[in-house]
């Protein structure tokens, strides 16, 4: 087991539209490709603390991770509702992924 750390840094401006798009869109995908989301937050005080949104993923193996976001990425739903909600331009300044392993440590 593992986890996926991923960092979306928004246009200045544009993390309601994320928001939104997150709670309407991408949550329920997570769930129709069977994604375990251990956690989706904002970040509240630190660095890009007015336009950041931070979630994870667990995972059980890195087979598992690929299959999982081919699918998601390919799913109609994603890419109508990421077109639409970028009419008004780009939402994403930046993407930031990290893969951790906690298996060291217990």
């Amino acid at each position: 087991m593992f986890y996926e750390i991923r960092e979306y840094t928004t246009v200045p401006g544009r993390m309601t539209a994320l928001i939104k798009r997150n709670n309407e869109v991408v949550l329920p995908l997570f769930t129709k490709h069977d994604m375990n989301l251990v956690f989706m937050s904002v970040t509240e005080l630190g660095e890009n603390s007015n336009n950041e949104l931070v979630y994870m993923l667990q995972w059980e193996t890195y087979a598992e991770m690929a299959q999982k976001w081919a699918a998601y990425m390919s799913d109609p739903e994603w890419i109508e509702a990421k077109a639409a909600s970028e009419v008004d331009g780009p939402i994403l300044e930046r993407i930031r992924r990290r893969i951790v392993n906690p298996t060291p440590f217990g």
